[in-house]
C-alpha cells in the first residue's frame, strides 16, 4: 500500500477502466475493491473511457485504406448476390436465403475477405430478427413479393486490417409496395439524420457523444410512430473486430457518453421491425483528423431496390 501511495503521490485525479454506475460495461473492467482502495488514498477516480478509446480505437491511414477496400469488395459481393437473385426469380426458381448467403461467403474467400460469421440474408419476418442467421437446416425460400435484408461484414485477410459492415434492403418484385416504401423511408431518414449530426458537429468543432447520435436517429423513428419497433442501438464502433472498442451510438442498450474522436469509425444502422417484415439500413462513418467524414456502404441507399 505504501508503494502504491508513493507512486500516486502528487496526483489528485486517477483515470481507471471504470464506468460510473456501470453505464458503459465495455470499459468497466476494474473491480470495485480496487476503486475503493484508490479512493481511500484520497484520490478521485474518473473513467478512462475516452483515453482508452484514443489509444485503441483510432485507425492508421493504412487501416482506413483497408476499410475502404473491404467495403468495395463487400459491395461487389452484394451486386453478385442481387444478380443471382434476379436471374433465379426471373427464371421461376426460388433460391433460399442460405443459397444467397453461401454465394456471398464464397465471394469473400475468393476476394481475400475474412469474417467471424457469414452474412445475414433474411426475408420478411426473419428480417425483423436482428440476430437471424440462415443455415442449411433453417433455409427459407425467397419468393416474389418478399422483403430481402442483407447484412454483410468483413475485413481484408491481412494483419492490422479493419472491418466494414453494411446492411442493404431489396424487394423481390417489380414495384415496391407503399407500406414497405414508407417504412424504408423512415429508416433512411433516421440514418441520414444521424450522419448529418456527425458531419455538422465535427465541421463546427462541437463535441459529440455516442448517445447523442443514437438520439438523432431514434427521434426520427419515434416521430414516425415506430419507437417500440426500433429495438437496438443505432450503431457500434468498428475496428479489428467488427464490434470495436470505441464509442457506440447508443442511448438504448447503454448510455454511451464517450465522445466521438477523429480517426475512429462506427456504424449507423437504425431499423424498424414489424411482425411481417423488418427494415435496417447500415452505413459506416469514418471521422478524419480534419473533421471531415467518409461514409462507406453505399452511397447511402435512398430507396429499397427492386429485383425484378
Amino acid at each position: 500500500e505504501s508503494a502504491l501511495a508513493s507512486m500516486l503521490d502528487g496526483a489528485r485525479v486517477i483515470a481507471m477502466e471504470y464506468s460510473p454506475r456501470n453505464a458503459i460495461p465495455y470499459v468497466a473492467r476494474v473491480d470495485a475493491g480496487t476503486v475503493e482502495h484508490i479512493r481511500s488514498l484520497g484520490k478521485e477516480v474518473v473513467s478512462s473511457a475516452d483515453l482508452v478509446q484514443h489509444a485503441v480505437a483510432r485507425w492508421t491511414p493504412a487501416q482506413f485504406e483497408s476499410h475502404k477496400e473491404a467495403s468495395r469488395l463487400l459491395m461487389s459481393a452484394l451486386d453478385h448476390a442481387y444478380a443471382f437473385l434476379r436471374s433465379e426469380l426471373s427464371s421461376g426458381r426460388n433460391p433460399s436465403d442460405y443459397d444467397v448467403q453461401q454465394l456471398m461467403w464464397r465471394d469473400y474467400g475468393e476476394s481475400g475477405l475474412v469474417a467471424d460469421d457469414p452474412p445475414i440474408v433474411a426475408t420478411n419476418a426473419h428480417a425483423s430478427d436482428p440476430h437471424y442467421l440462415p443455415t442449411a437446416a433453417n433455409a427459407t425460400s425467397i419468393r416474389t413479393g418478399d422483403v430481402v435484408l442483407v447484412d454483410f461484414w468483413a475485413k481484408l485477410d491481412r494483419p492490422g486490417a479493419v472491418y466494414a459492415d453494411h446492411t442493404w434492403m431489396a424487394y423481390a418484385g417489380t414495384t415496391l409496395p407503399s407500406r414497405q416504401a414508407e417504412i424504408f423511408g423512415h429508416v433512411a431518414a433516421a440514418r441520414d439524420a444521424a450522419v448529418d449530426l456527425v458531419r455538422r458537429s465535427f465541421a463546427a468543432g462541437t463535441p459529440l457523444r455516442g448517445c447523442e447520435v443514437d438520439d438523432a436517429a431514434r427521434s426520427v423513428i419515434a416521430a414516425a410512430g415506430f419507437a417500440e419497433q426500433f429495438i437496438h442501438r443505432t450503431g457500434h464502433s468498428i475496428g479489428g473486430e467488427v464490434h470495436g472498442d470505441g464509442a457506440n451510438m447508443d442511448n438504448f442498450e447503454t448510455r454511451d457518453e464517450r465522445r466521438l474522436l477523429p480517426g475512429t469509425c462506427f456504424s449507423v444502422e437504425p431499423g424498424i421491425y414489424l411482425p411481417d417484415f423488418g427494415v435496417r439500413s447500415e452505413v459506416n462513418v469514418y471521422v478524419h483528423d480534419d473533421g471531415q467524414i467518409t461514409v462507406t456502404g453505399g452511397p447511402e441507399q435512398q430507396a429499397m431496390l427492386t429485383l425484378l
